[in-house]
């Protein structure tokens, strides 16, 4: 899925909620503190991570990739 941003970056936990693969922001960050979620491909934990437009975040099985809006 694409997932379109108009500010420079989103926080990765935000991202997860707000792309609907999580039921709230403190899901989100328990999925990346527990290792859950990919970021370009590598392990990312930290759960403010900045996500800029052309990075691809990977949970569960979906694929998000970040546009510029």
């Amino acid at each position: 899925m694409e997932f379109e941003i108009k500010e420079e970056y989103i926080e990765l936990c935000k991202l997860l909620k707000a792309a609907n693969l999580v039921m709230s922001g403190g899901e989100g960050k328990e999925v990346v503190a527990q290792g859950l979620v990919l970021v370009d491909g590598e392990l990312e934990l930290r759960k403010r991570c900045k996500i800029r437009p052309g990075q691809t975040v990977e949970f569960e099985g979906e694929q998000i990739r970040v546009i510029q809006g």
